[in-house]
């Protein structure tokens, strides 16, 4: 990943606010969550970043996008993934 500080991302508080970074309105992109300003939907980024493509090859294909814009992407993904995914418990060791 590129260099710039997370921290720059977060709220005074930590916290990522990421209604600064995504939208959805119906007159764009059927109303798909896209990048705030841009037509370049989450989905898009996230299927980027899943089958490889570095920071910088998702930049040079949607110039539109920035590096904070996409940290935002994957901590809302990961945000998600901690609140959504319930996943098996582990096993104690007796």
């Amino acid at each position: 990943m590129l260099g710039s500080d997370v921290h720059a991302i977060l709220t005074p508080e930590g916290h990522m606010d990421f209604a600064k970074y995504f939208q959805r309105d119906p007159r764009i992109c059927g109303g798909e969550t896209v990048i705030t300003g841009t037509r370049v939907t989450l989905r898009t980024v996230l299927a980027s970043l899943a089958e490889g493509s570095s920071f910088d090859e998702i930049l040079k294909d949607y110039p539109s996008l920035s590096e904070d814009r996409l940290r935002a992407v994957v901590a809302f993904a990961a945000a998600a993934a901690k609140e959504d995914l319930s996943l098996p418990a582990v096993p104690t060791v007796e």
